[in-house]
């Protein structure tokens, strides 16, 4: 029966695999892989541990030694040690509990049910001296180095494991290999192997073996379907990748202390596979290359392989070329040839060329390698020496140098000079400096480290590029990472900080994913445990070690202390001290001797590091000069080494970090070796991260490299530096043993025999029926789906109560067999005995009677009778019916059990349907369960992929900012593209302008030349009027005042068009202040886009913003469209003034014509007194004369006929003429008019315009200031960006925290789930009511995750809220579950005491026993009392949670007040957008109303035409009525000739008057001819006016149209935002009604809380109502042992029995008290773990707080945004109020033009005066041209200064953009100079204002002086019409004359008139030739 009870223990599915290699059949490989369990199981063995409580000892030399505890004394105990048999005191601390052996040599150390150091390291030891090497804890394969070989690599075994799982085979690491390749084929996931250990531990050969795996399993040459890859050279991708390995190990291992082939750099060998499996291509990454051990090596140890390989493997051309020489010749191998036993350097000389020729290295660059290693040697043959009298180095031998020169392809003369006296920058000139002894040597070393380190680099490179060759794309990969461990030595260095940093790195990751991988396997079963993310307990070290800020880590500050001059590493040890000494992980040593500057504590213990020379190691400084030589080599592969040398560390640095005064090295300029690591090592565990990744523990056992030795201490040190200790340590916070339900119903049944009932059971119920009696704390165990759950020790308690029970089952059995058989032997022996009396006494009675005679005869007789017969046969009859009745009983005892089976069989029958009825139900559970886990799963996938989304939203904004730094950059080269082109736009017109300046120079001269030749002209017409009479003489001199005047008037428009060209030109040069402008506004828009982009949250305002600058786009657009109707106005008007030009000259014509008539009638009246005076001559002529005088007066009077009919038809057309001049004239000065009307209109638009030039000036200097202030802002903007992207990587930090802590959260939840699940069988009331706590909380978790997607700036509160709530509740479940064990606690009392009651009822125990136990129960009912009353004080703490929470409701309800503060505050800016859009409409409307003005405008131009056309009707009929008045003065005028006698004229006389006469028709006709001219001219210029009105209106019906549009674009726009504005309201009611949802909810859900305290009052109530009865059933207990005294003696033995047992129960309630210590500081561990999620949720509130007052600032900047939108708007308002005010003035101007036009008569005296005032006008306006040129070529310089040193500030934003703060210092004074330069310019503008003005002032007098001119006219009109009268006077005079000739001729013809009174007659006649008709009749005779 023990064997039976020992070989339960192969149950284990593991154990029985391991069983399976008998010895019998092992073979050798076996021997190394399978565990032999012949010895494990013996069942001595567990016997021993049972009985003697075998515990480890902390031994010295052992580590732990095996141990039997005797006694324990306090907190000592007395221990036997197993092998002396020594007895030692050991503290109870240090004693460690031993696992059964069962679990001897266990494959899996997690399964060890004692999880501790001792049993650990037992299990490693045990393992690796039964040449057990691989072994697994939890993720963890640990490998001890065996130091030999094993069986265990070939091929076969490599089939072995090929496929399987790991639990099938035996640890190996071929299972890890395996189960990574197998993991990344099915999941497609990329996997991880990361190998770590000491030197010689095994690293770099299990590397070899994972590889030479993959090689085997995934390699693509076994089938060849794959035509597409690539054919390689010298042999496939695998033998390649394989190949790879001797390579790096020639140039990067070397032989150290501990191993004879240490690799001295780390590297991640990344193999990529494609979607088949095969593998396509590698690459490898390397870390850490310890380059020092190419100039200096320890004691026994080489420097790297290669240069021994080369060295002894080198032919002698080889040797001849790369100038090698013997070992000892070298002073960088610091041993000469120290060779490795078993290592032939040479052979492997070859292997490596062998390589190469495999990786496709060409010979070239094998040479070129080896030609760097050899240089490196001959480096270090380079000798210095120390000049006598200086401090100056010098080389005695060069030889060295030559050698190296000659390697590298240098010149040696600059190499030497470069070592001895470089070139050193001192301020901006180079200077060289001579090197001390030590500055050479250490320049030397610098190099063959940086050369060394430069081609290992390359060759990696160059391997990566050999291992890429194939085309087939990768879609996953394995990546093996081979690094060095934690390493701890006496004084650790800079190295060992970056190589602790990275195992730091490593654990962290290690804790993460085992964290991930336990919650997956809980989640799996359905456990309830809180998570932990044991990777945060790392944290704090690497914070300490590479936080960037606040405060900053070690490297931050190694970096920062690098830029400072003269940092020493003494200064960066003050500074660590000062910045982290409060660090919880940092240590001063407080001694003053310690060599140790800082200490840090990781996980694997303090480390004491030494801060000597760590800046120098940091910045890796190098000889630059060298480091240029070696960039200019002749050698390509040296060349191509030294590429890049501007990322270097120049000596001249290092050298100032040590002088006084020396300058600080660029930022930016280097990179230091820490930055690149800290780089390299994120990358790296970038990659790892996105992995699965597998961990390999590397293991060296001794240091004497011995086969099958192991120093405990040792490997401690290691398992505690590798982490499998840190792993062990988070493996019991959890529940590292678990056993299926078969197995554990089958083993640990025997412990609960009464337990399970009969009949089929569920594994699942039999396991918790089992727990449930084995009375097991709940915190011990947890029961999954398919597996119980213990922690550590419950097992080996479990075994030890099992082995036990058995013991106790097989005594009770032994003394039962026992007693049986000695009953048995009891009874023969009585029967025996009666037997013996009975013969003894038929014996005698035969004796008696044998001789006596009737006996004889009765004994002969009795078989005759017939009685003796019947006696016979009734005895058979009595026996057949005996039979008969036995069998019916038999039957009717048959038909009972038939009838009790069938009623039992019915019972079950029932009891199975009830059972399959709860089964079915428990399956519709589990069935809800799955749903309800579908759904989390499908929302906790809906958040990843929202997180996936930020993500990638991350990834675009982060593409997009690059896109726009792009565009940024190509802006920028825009802008330059476009400042050249304008500078050359620039000096093109500037050339133009000096051509124009000539040209005009020449125009002014050839306008002199014609003013010298007009005034020549002028003198001669003077001289030639001066013939004429006054009259004339002074038309003349008015005519000529008219010409001066116009001449005048004239250079005046010359001169203003001169200034309107300045004005032109001064208008573009704003434009293009303007394009610039905006061109800045673009650049300032860009700006702010990209502040946007940062900051999503304005990006509204920004759009506002550009719509605001669009609309200002729109209105430059429209002054743009004004400036060009202006210009066409302008144009208009010249026409305008050239036509009235041409009028004016026209209008002189026709004066100088009139001269001429009047000449010409002049002569008339002259030649007409000459033939009067011939006439009086010739009286006395002959009768031949009369006759011929009567012929001639006939034809005189035919003439006159004639000449009358041509006057008539002249006079008509003169009148003809006059009418159509003065129709001209009037239309010309309505044109002029209208020019003048036309040109206040553009002095007004001008005036406006200036207004406008001065409002964009003071915008411009507004926009300015805004962009010193947005450059401000940027700066700020940048600064915050940093803080941002340190807030941002602490918030992804963070957020990847919280992550885990949500995923902590959900699995709490379902662990919780499925207590309660558990928890319904017990109690159908609280299954109910835990079920709708979850599915109330499922939708609060539901509803909290739809507001989170709402409304973010809720996100935090909800949050918030949520996890109180989840403190809330895990609060009440703590309470539950304390309540819980107050119950069980209760029961086992209510047990207790029913075993008492059992007890005293069948025993009647002793009273002193009772007295004792009711002592016992006193003390258990006085601690009970003491729970109630802490049960009491935690629901006082509940009710205080209670008004906690109740707070917090008034909290939210706080919080809803400030959402409908909001959505008012929102509602107030509809309102306001309402009221803009009234405002917008009113603007729309006056844009109507001024449309209607223009028409109406129009309509008045219309109606003053038609009052033109009245007029002009008008004038005709004024015309009609002076023609018939001139018709009504001829007759008068022929009748006074008929009246008149016409005597003594002559003939001669008549026909000069009729050729004079004859001329001036001729004249007049020429004259007519001009004026229809004249006349036709004026029409065509009335018809181009009237096209010209015509397409002025089309255009201003065309700006009215775009006025129009874009009011209704306006319109359009408000409308959308209108709409915008509606739909975020809406939104804001969403969430508001979404937030009083959840409001109510939470109110709900508070009430149920209260409802739950409620219940947990009530069920406090019933408690302490049980208590009460508990008591009164102790009192009658009481009263039945005081009645049961009377029975002591009988049961004292029985009462010895029951105090053994209640020892036992003692010692139970000891464990018990003891599991309860180790429960509450579980508890006070998640109190602790609880504060520090309030902390962190602390942390969250101060963020949001942050998050908070950045929403307020952005609301203060809407508002701001708001009020600078009221402030254009007012603005605009504004304008319109101007525009009405000019609307006024040009009202109001009209009426000051008619007054002034009244007033013009007035300013005729003032004429002079204003001449001066021209004249004084023209110097001061030459002054002020000379003044305004000088000005403008002063601003001309100034710009050019300014675009210059724009340009400059260009080119230095180009090369120096980290120094961006200093140029934009200089920009902000530049600006500030340019707003100077604005002021200036605005000054100016302002004299140019005052000069306009002063010119208005002179246009308005040289109006004033054309009005005059044009009163002179109407002047010369008069006088023409005075000339006219005079004319027809004379014609009247004429006609008189004609009628006195006529008279004369008649009274000559009669002859009755004497001589003398004719001749009286004629002469009274000639001198009264103008007087009246009564005086020419007076001296006529009278008849005789």
């Amino acid at each position: 029966m023990a064997l039976l009870s020992v070989g339960k223990f192969m149950a284990s599915p593991q154990l029985e695999r391991e069983a399976l290699p008998v010895d019998a059949t092992m073979s050798d490989a076996d021997k190394f892989l399978y565990v032999d369990r012949n010895p494990v199981n013996n069942p001595l063995a567990q016997a021993d541990w049972a009985t003697k409580k075998l515990v480890w000892v902390p031994s010295e030399r052992l580590g732990f030694e095996a141990g039997s505890v005797k006694e324990e004394r306090g907190d000592e105990c007395v221990v036997e040690l197993a092998d002396s048999g020594k007895k030692i005191r050991v503290n109870k601390d240090d004693i460690q509990k031993m696992n059964p052996p069962k679990f001897s040599k266990v494959e899996d150390m997690a399964e060890l049910t004692c999880l501790n150091e001792a049993s650990v390291l037992h299990n490693l030891k045990e393992r690796y001296y039964s040449g057990l090497i691989y072994t697994y804890s939890g993720l963890f394969c640990v490998v001890i180095n065996p130091y030999k070989n094993l069986p265990i690599y070939s091929e076969e075994i490599v089939d072995m494991y090929k496929g399987k799982k790991r639990h099938e085979m035996p640890p190996h690491i071929y299972a890890i290999t395996d189960t990574s390749y197998r993991s990344m084929m099915q999941d497609r996931e990329d996997q991880s192997i990361l190998c770590t250990g000491e030197s010689g531990a095994g690293k770099t050969e299990n590397t070899k073996k994972v590889i030479q795996y993959l090689a085997h399993v995934a390699s693509s040459h076994k089938t060849k379907k794959d035509q597409n890859s690539f054919v390689l050279t010298h042999g496939e991708l695998e033998k390649q990748l394989l190949q790879a390995n001797p390579i790096l190990e020639a140039f990067g291992n070397g032989k150290t202390v501990k191993n004879d082939n240490s690799s001295r750099f780390g590297k991640f060998i990344r193999i990529n596979f494609d979607v088949n499996g095969y593998i396509v291509g590698a690459n490898i990454e390397t870390y850490l290359l310890e380059k020092s051990r190419a100039i200096r090596q320890a004691k026994d140890e080489r420097t790297f392989h290669i240069f021994y390989y080369l060295l002894t493997g080198a032919g002698d051309k080889l040797r001849k070329e790369l100038l090698l020489e013997n070992y000892n010749n070298y002073r960088f191998l610091s041993n000469g040839n120290v060779t490795i036993p078993g290592q032939q350097d040479k052979d492997l000389f070859t292997e490596t060329i062998e390589a190469m020729k495999i990786m496709s290295i060409p010979e070239d660059e094998q040479i070129g390698m080896l030609k760097v290693v050899a240089s490196v040697l001959q480096l270090g043959n380079m000798t210095f020496k120390k000049e006598r009298h200086t401090d100056q180095a010098s080389m005695p031998d060069n030889t060295a140098a030559q050698k190296v020169s000659h390697l590298m392809g240098m010149n040696v003369t600059d190499f030497t000079r470069a070592i001895l006296s470089p070139r050193i920058k001192v301020g901006r000139d180079y200077v060289q400096k001579a090197q001390t002894q030590e500055q050479a040597e250490f320049a030397v070393e610098a190099l063959a480290k940086a050369t060394y380190e430069r081609m290992f680099r390359w060759l990696v490179m160059r391997l990566n590029k050999a291992l890429d060759k194939t085309k087939r794309q990768g879609a996953s990969f394995i990546g093996i990472l081979d690094i060095a461990g934690f390493e701890i030595f006496e004084l650790n260095s800079f190295e060992q900080l970056c190589i602790n940093y990275t195992n730091e790195k490593l654990q962290q990751l290690f804790n993460h994913t085992m964290f991930i991988l336990e919650q997956e396997e809980y989640q799996r079963e359905g456990i309830e445990w809180s998570f932990i993310d044991f990777g945060l307990d790392l944290q704090p070290c690497i914070d300490l070690i590479e936080k960037p800020a606040s405060p900053p880590g070690i490297l931050a500050l190694l970096d920062e202390e690098c830029w400072f001059p003269k940092a020493t590493d003494k200064s960066f040890v003050e500074k660590v001290v000062q910045e982290q000494g409060t660090h919880p992980k940092f240590f001063k040593p407080k001694k003053l001797k310690d060599e140790a500057d800082f200490s840090v504590i990781h996980y694997a213990g303090k480390v004491d590091y030494k801060a000597g020379e760590w800046l120098m190691k940091n910045m890796d400084p190098l000889n630059d000069n060298v480091a240029s030589l070696l960039n200019q080599s002749t050698d390509k592969f040296v060349s191509e080494l030294w590429r890049s040398v501007d990322r270097i560390v120049g000596m001249d640095k290092v050298s100032g970090m040590s002088e006084p005064g020396a300058f600080k090295t660029r930022k930016g300029m280097f990179r230091t070796v820490g930055q690149l690591y800290k780089e390299q090592l994120s990358k790296l565990m970038a990659t790892l991260r996105n992995t699965n990744p597998n961990f390999v523990r590397c293991i060296i056992p001794n240091h004497e490299k011995k086969a099958g030795k192991l120093d405990p201490h040792l490997v401690l040190d290691q398992l505690r530096c590798n982490g499998v200790l840190e792993g062990i340590r988070i493996c019991r916070q959890g529940f590292p043993n678990r056993i299926v339900f078969q197995e554990f119903r089958q083993r640990y049944e025997i412990l609960t025999p009464n337990s399970i009932p009969k009949g089929f059971m569920d594994g699942k119920q039999a396991c918790v029926l089992m727990i449930k009696s084995l009375e097991l704390d709940p915190n011990l165990y947890r029961i999954g789906q398919s597996k119980v759950f213990f922690r550590a020790g419950v097992l080996a308690h479990l075994e030890e109560e099992r082995d036990m029970k058995i013991t106790d089952i097989i005594i009770s059995f032994q003394a039962w067999c026992r007693g049986y058989v000695a009953r048995k032997a009891f009874a023969k022996r009585q029967q025996q005995l009666t037997a013996m009396k009975v013969i003894q006494r038929n014996c005698a009675a035969y004796l008696k009677l044998r001789n006596w005679q009737w006996w004889r005869l009765f004994t002969k007789v009795k078989p005759l009778l017939q009685v003796s017969r019947q006696e016979e046969e009734m005895l058979a009859k009595d026996d057949e019916l005996t039979k008969a009745r036995e069998k019916h009983m038999y039957v009717e005892e048959q038909l009972v059990e038939m009838e009790q089976k069938q009623h039992q069989l019915s019972a079950e029958k029932t009891a199975l349907q009830e059972q399959l009825q709860a089964e079915t139900e428990l399956c519709a559970e589990a069935e809800e369960m799955r749903a309800r886990l579908a759904a989390r799963k499908q929302e906790l996938e809906e958040i990843l992929h929202d997180l996936e989304a930020r993500v990638e939203e991350e990834e675009e904004r982060a593409s997009h900012l690059t896109t726009e730094k792009k565009k940024m950059q190509q802006n920028i080269s825009d802008l330059e593209q476009q400042l050249d082109e304008e500078e050359g736009a620039r000096q093109k017109l500037q050339l133009e302008k000096v051509t124009l300046e000539s040209k005009m120079k020449k125009i002014e001269e050839e306008v002199m030349i014609l003013d010298d030749q007009n005034n020549k002209l002028v003198k001669e017409k003077k001289l030639m009027e001066e013939r004429l009479s006054e009259f004339t003489t002074n038309l003349a001199e008015e005519e000529e005042k008219s010409k001066s005047l116009q001449k005048l008037k004239t250079k005046h428009e010359a001169m203003i068009t001169d200034l309107e060209d300045r004005l032109r030109r001064e208008e573009k040069q704003r434009q293009e202040v303007e394009k610039n402008r905006r061109k800045l506004d673009g650049d300032f828009t860009e700006v702010q886009d990209q502040i946007s982009e940062l900051q999503a949250q304005i990006a509204e305002l920004r759009a506002q913003l550009a719509k605001k600058e669009e609309e200002l786009q729109a209105a430059l657009a429209r002054i743009e469209e004004e400036a060009a109707q202006k210009n066409l106005a302008q144009k208009k008007i010249r026409e305008l003034e050239a036509q009235l030009s041409e009028l004016q000259e026209d209008l002189e014509l026709e004066r100088q014509a009139r001269t001429k008539a009047e000449k010409h009638r002049r002569d008339l009246g002259e030649e007409l007194e000459a033939l009067k005076t011939e006439l009086e001559d010739t009286l006395d002529s002959t009768a031949a004369q009369q006759e011929l005088r009567s012929k001639r007066e006939t034809e005189v009077t035919h003439l006159k006929k004639t000449l009358e009919e041509e006057a008539r038809v002249h006079e008509q057309q003169l009148v003809e003429m006059r009418q159509k001049h003065g129709q001209a004239f009037d239309e010309l000065n309505e044109q002029l008019e209208q020019a003048k009307r036309n040109k206040v209109s553009m002095e007004k638009a001008k005036q406006a315009m200036e207004s406008e030039r001065n409002e964009l000036v003071i915008e411009l200097q507004t926009l300015m200031q805004g962009k010193g202030d947005s450059e401000h802002r940027r700066k700020k903007a940048e600064s915050q960006v940093q803080e941002l992207q340190i807030k941002h990587s602490e918030s992804e930090r963070q957020r990847l925290e919280l992550a885990e802590k949500l995923s902590k959260v959900q699995a709490e939840y379902e662990n919780v789930n499925c207590i309660l699940s558990e928890v319904e069988g017990k109690s159908i009331k609280a299954t109910k009511d835990c079920s709708a706590v979850e599915s109330q909380l499922q939708d609060i978790q539901e509803i909290l995750a739809e507001e989170t997607r709402q409304k973010l700036s809720h996100s935090t509160r909800m949050r918030q809220l949520e996890d109180e709530q989840n403190s809330l509740r895990e609060q009440l479940e703590e309470e539950e579950a304390a309540k819980k064990t107050v119950e069980k606690q209760l029961m086992t009392a209510q047990a207790q005491l029913a075993e008492m009651k059992k007890r005293v009822e069948q025993d009647a125990g002793c009273l002193e026993t009772a007295e004792e136990g009711k002592k016992r129960m006193q003390r258990d009912l006085e601690a009970m009392s003491q729970r109630l009353e802490e049960k009491c004080a935690a629901f006082d703490k509940m009710d205080k949670t209670k008004t906690r929470v109740q707070q917090e409701l008034d909290d939210l309800l706080v919080d809803q007040d400030h959402l409908r503060q909001i959505v008012s505050n929102l509602e107030k800016k509809q309102k306001k957008f309402d009221q803009m859009l009234a405002e917008e409409k009113n603007i729309s409307a006056r844009f109507a109303e001024e449309r209607d003005r223009a028409e109406a405008e129009a309509r008045e131009k219309e109606t003053r035409a038609l009052a033109l056309t009245r007029e002009l009707d008008s004038l005709m009929d004024t015309k009609e009525e002076l023609d018939r008045n001139n018709k009504l003065l001829r007759a008068e005028m022929e009748d006074l000739v008929s009246s008149k006698d016409d005597v003594g004229k002559s003939v001669h006389e008549l026909e000069k008057s009729k050729r004079t006469m004859d001329q001036q028709l001729e004249e007049m006709r020429t004259q007519l001819e001009e004026l229809e001219d004249e006349l036709q001219a004026t029409e065509d210029a009335k018809l181009r006016l009237e096209v010209n009105m015509q397409a002025m209106k089309a255009q201003y019906e065309r700006d009215l149209a775009g006025r129009d549009e874009m009011g209704e674009e306006k319109k359009r726009s408000l409308v959308k935002q209108v709409r915008e504005m509606e739909m975020e309201l809406e939104d804001e009611r969403k969430q508001r009604s979404a937030a009083v949802a959840s409001r109510k909810k939470l109110e709900l859900d508070m009430k149920e809380l209260e409802g739950g305290i409620d219940m947990a009052n009530k069920n406090r109530d019933e408690a302490l109502k049980q208590l009460k009865k508990l008591q009164a059933q102790m009192k009658d207990l009481v009263r039945e042992l005081e009645d049961t005294r009377m029975s002591r003696e009988e049961i004292l033995a029985q009462s010895k029995e029951t105090e053994k047992k209640l020892k036992g129960m003692e010692a139970d309630m000891i464990q018990m008290q003891e599991e309860l210590a180790s429960a509450e500081r579980v508890k006070r561990q998640a109190q602790q773990e609880r504060d520090e999620l309030q902390d962190e949720i602390n942390n969250q509130a101060t963020k949001n707080a942050q998050v908070a007052e950045e929403r307020r600032r952005l609301e203060a900047r809407i508002a701001q945004l708001e009020e600078e939108l009221e402030e254009e708007q007012c603005n605009t308002e504004l304008t319109n109020d101007r525009l009405k005010k000019a609307m006024l003035q040009t009202d109001q101007m009209s009426v000051e033009l008619t007054a002034e036009r009244s007033s013009a008569q007035r300013v005729e005296g003032a004429r002079s005066q204003l001449e001066r005032q021209n004249k004084e006008l023209k110097l001061k306006l030459q002054e002020l041209e000379g003044t305004v040129k000088s000005k403008y070529k002063a601003n001309m310089a100034a710009l050019e200064a300014k675009i210059a040193a724009l340009e400059e500030q260009l080119d230095m934003e180009t090369r120096e953009r980290q120094g961006a703060t200093k140029l934009v210092r200089r920009t902000e004074k530049k600006l500030k100079e340019v707003i100077l330069q604005v002021d200036d310019e605005r000054r100016n503008t302002e004299q140019h204002k005052d000069q306009v003005d002063k010119l208005n002032s002179r246009m308005k007098q040289l109006k004033r002086q054309l009005e005059e001119a044009e009163e002179e006219a109407q002047r010369a009109n008069a006088n023409r019409r005075k000339l006219q009268r005079e004319l027809e006077d004379a014609s009247e005079s004429a006609d008189v004359m004609n009628r006195e000739v006529t008279t004369l001729r008649c009274k000559l013809r009669r002859g009755d008139m004497p001589f003398t009174v004719r001749r009286t007659v004629t002469r009274a006649g000639l001198e009264s030739d103008e007087e009246s008709e009564p005086k020419t009749e007076t001296p006529e005779p009278k008849p005789e």
